[in-house]
């Protein structure tokens, strides 16, 4: 199979589009008190607000069983931001609640990871230290849950008595 340059252009959009998801979802779970704490040490660029940060309501839907048929689950608060960097690259920011820093910093922080210039400070200062807190917060939730795991077994009897 050969690749044409709209196969590689797609899959490199494709990798870029998985990778930008995983930022973005790091900024967006992660507890606005640590996003803000490290965003201090962040050096960011000047940049220009496209949609100010705004709180408004969302659909949140579900699925019957978890794979079956979707459902209006109920609306849930979500506070959102658009920005424009100086050099071009544009920035999202969707997060819970009407923390409207923490969706501005999302979205600064967003345009950033799309800049070559900006990327490594953002990701080794901002986005990794957010993910090491929530692998360890995973972690300990998941060692709790283990501590209480109760095993069942079952003995056999001999059918003969």
């Amino acid at each position: 199979m050969t690749h044409t340059y709209t196969d590689e252009f797609v899959d490199k959009a494709q990798q870029a589009g998985t990778a930008r998801q995983g930022w973005l979802s790091t900024l967006a779970k992660a507890p606005a008190s640590e996003v803000l704490k490290l965003w201090e040490q962040v050096v960011a660029p000047e940049s220009q607000v496209l949609r100010p940060a705004e709180t408004g309501m969302v659909m949140v839907r579900g699925r019957t069983g978890g794979a079956g048929n979707p459902f209006n689950l109920g609306e849930m608060t979500v506070t959102r931001c658009a920005i424009r960097l100086a050099t071009g690259e544009t920035g999202i920011g969707y997060v819970a609640g009407r923390d409207k820093a923490h969706a501005y910093v999302a979205a600064v922080a967003d345009a950033m990871m799309q800049s070559s210039v900006w990327q490594d400070q953002v990701r080794d200062g901002l986005i990794e230290p957010l993910r090491r807190a929530a692998d360890a917060r995973r972690e300990a939730i998941s060692r709790k849950a283990k501590a209480t795991q109760v095993e069942f077994f079952t003995m056999v009897r001999d059918r003969k008595a």
